[in-house]
């Protein structure tokens, strides 16, 4: 099973392929940059879930079997401290259908929405936040604001997994 994942982040590499192996006998998964044709920050379900879908569609081809594209945004959310989560979502294309997944959702402090709400991308401020450069392709900040409990990895495999739902059970999803 040939694999393309539509970013050079290892993180997000790292966790499709973590989910695929479990899935599939032989996996072999590559990384490339591709647009996501939305803008650096996402904010909102239609704008974080379409690039996504942006980034599995415009990275695949031929020489691949399934196409992988993830992408984090910010979502309104009533009642949460901030008004926004963050989410994964997942989108695997093989040249004719998409399927989606989406991990588990977690807040940013007050100080970090205000930024982004201000033109910031959470990555950037995270960085600052915590003292460590391009956090989000180590551990990430949900490690950080989990206090380890859950990083990056862990949290882009959930919508990998996610997305891989309806292509575990083709039967009672495509007839």
């Amino acid at each position: 099973m040939k694999i393309v994942v539509a970013s050079k982040n290892p993180v997000k590499l790292k966790a499709t392929q973590n989910i695929l192996e479990k899935i599939y006998p032989a996996v072999e998964v590559e990384d490339r940059e591709v647009d996501s044709g939305v803008p650096d920050q996402p904010i909102g379900l239609e704008v974080t879930v379409q690039g996504a879908i942006n980034r599995a569609k415009n990275v695949f081809s031929p020489d691949f079997d399934l196409s992988v594209g993830i992408e984090s945004g910010l979502l309104e959310v009533p009642h949460s401290i901030t008004g926004y989560l963050d989410l994964q979502w997942c989108a695997i294309y093989d040249g004719e259908k998409i399927t989606l997944g989406v991990s588990a959702g977690f807040e940013y402090p007050p100080l970090v929405i205000e930024q982004v709400l201000g033109g910031k991308e959470v990555g950037d401020v995270m960085d600052q936040v915590t003292g460590v450069d391009k956090l989000g392709q180590k551990t990430g900040a949900v490690s950080h604001l989990t206090q380890g409990m859950l990083d990056r990895t862990g949290n882009t495999e959930q919508c990998v997994l996610m997305a891989m739902v309806p292509r575990m059970n083709e039967g009672i999803y495509f007839g």
